[in-house]
């Protein structure tokens, strides 16, 4: 019997929630996402469909700009280097900093369903009790001196906030949006994650081929110094020529530490990024030759790319979250319903706890209407100041992305054209390097004519690496600024 009544009982709390909530509302503005940029192109100037090519140079291919291409979830393949591409998976599965955007994805994942858990549902209490009492009858003018008796208590409690307008319904908007934000947030440190590896990579093999052109230059013009040192012995040149020549060998030399620096500081970089110590990490060594340009690169129109780029997805997510928010501050100043429901048993005695005379039940509807609170309307005016802060927050975000993507396909563009002319510098000064060497050993030029030719030479080398290298950074930097490809491996 007792159990039927518990039935009964849920049965109607839930019927009362469902009636309820067929007429209620939910008050506060619904979110409209954004209109996308009404804007066709990322620069003033109309990009070329394809870069500058630079004929015989490694890295020195033409890129065309294919407009709509799909971001490969993998950019990284594009490049060619299986080295990259184990490097960057082990990153993925190891670095830190993706296992804490990770737990803090959980986190909001899981305040999302506690939220859920007790708002849409009723609540169901289970309650067991036990009371020893003594009295005294002299107290009520009755005769019989103390008494003394025993009380047991079983039952169960069901209450339900009603959220007649919708408060609660606002409130789990927030908590999903703020969860989508923490998802967002996660692919966009997956992307920077995988952007930084390549980066770094591509970095070592810059200065690892700049050391090796400055090696060279080194070795030559140590020959150079030993022939001066012994045409000096022999009286064909004076002391300040051999030493001229020294000075430029020692200064060449002391552009290595800096150049070893940086290659040994970026090892350490990629050791952290992929979760090693770098002390007990083994990173491969690369070199421009692992990697080749992809000769097609992607351009979303920007009405696209704003659906594309995570950190534009995460901004928009905030945006959702503050308007759900704004309602929930609304929801405040609406009555409040809240329904409870008891069935229980009380008795002297366990035995008799669930007898038919010892149940007791009780039902109560509760109504809360504000009636003065004076912070309920600054409450309100905060959640539309936050709203409007988001959604600035959010148009910045997709300028920040406009611009980012502007510079990348400048760069780019540039670059290329900064190979070219580096080449045609290097050839040049290689050259003319061989040329003046001949001439100075047959007496022809003087040292300075040398140590000039060697500076130029050292200088384009150099800076051909440096042209090299950037071809590859900024193609990398590109296929982040569309966004990663992550819908792709979302899917």
């Amino acid at each position: 019997m007792a159990t039927n009544r518990v039935f009964e009982l849920r049965n109607w709390v839930y019927v009362s929630a469902a009636l309820g909530l067929a007429g209620c509302t939910t008050v506060g503005p619904d979110y409209k996402q954004p209109a996308a940029p009404q804007v066709v192109g990322y620069t003033t100037q109309a990009l070329p469909a394809q870069t500058a090519a630079t004929s015989g140079m490694a890295l020195g291919g033409s890129q065309h700009f294919v407009a709509g291409q799909a971001v490969s979830a993998q950019w990284w393949e594009s490049f060619g280097s299986a080295k990259l591409n184990a490097l960057i998976e082990q990153g993925l599965q190891a670095s830190p900093s993706l296992a804490a955007a990770q737990a803090t994805l959980r986190q909001a994942q899981q305040s999302y369903a506690a939220q859920a858990g007790s708002s849409l549902y009723p609540q169901v209490d289970a309650n067991l009790g036990a009371l020893r009492q003594r009295t005294n009858n002299s107290g009520f003018g009755q005769s019989g001196g103390e008494h003394i008796f025993d009380l047991y208590n079983a039952g169960v409690k069901v209450s339900y906030n009603l959220d007649l307008f919708g408060g609660n319904r606002r409130a789990l908007e927030a908590l999903a949006a703020q969860a989508d934000y923490q998802r967002y947030q996660l692919e966009g440190a997956r992307q920077t994650l995988a952007g930084n590896i390549a980066t770094a990579a591509m970095a070592q093999a810059q200065y690892a081929a700049q050391i090796s052109a400055t090696e060279a230059i080194l070795g030559a013009q140590q020959s150079q110094v030993d022939i001066a040192h012994k045409r000096f012995t022999l009286g064909a040149i004076a002391r300040g020529d051999e030493l001229s020549l020294l000075t430029q060998l020692e200064q060449t030399r002391a552009s290595l530490p800096p150049l070893r620096n940086q290659l040994q500081q970026t090892n350490h970089l990629l050791a952290v990024l992929v979760g090693e110590a770098p002390g007990a990490a083994t990173i491969p060594q690369f070199s421009l030759s692992d990697f080749t340009l992809p000769a097609d690169v992607p351009l979303l129109v920007p009405s696209e790319l704003v659906r594309q780029r995570p950190d534009i997805q995460a901004s928009e997510a905030l945006l959702r979250a503050a308007n759900a928010e704004y309602g929930v501050a609304i929801s405040k100043s609406y009555p409040q319903i809240n329904l409870s429901a008891t069935l229980g048993s009380q008795a002297l005695s366990t035995s008799s706890l669930f007898g038919p005379g010892s149940i007791i039940w009780s039902l109560v509807s509760q109504l809360a209407q504000p009636l003065f609170n004076g912070g309920l309307k600054a409450g309100v005016n905060s959640a539309q100041a936050s709203f409007d802060a988001a959604a600035a927050n959010y148009q910045q975000s997709v300028l920040q992305g406009l611009r980012n993507v502007a510079d990348v396909l400048r760069a780019l563009d540039n670059g290329a054209e900064t190979l070219q002319a580096q080449a045609a510098a290097n050839n040049a000064a290689e050259a003319s390097l061989k040329l003046v060497q001949q001439q100075y050993l047959l007496g022809g030029l003087s040292y300075l004519q040398l140590l000039t030719a060697q500076q130029q030479a050292q200088q384009t080398r150099v800076n051909l690496v440096a042209a090299q290298a950037r071809r590859l950074t900024d193609t990398a930097a590109l296929y982040q600024a569309m966004g990663g490809g992550w819908r792709s491996n979302e899917k």
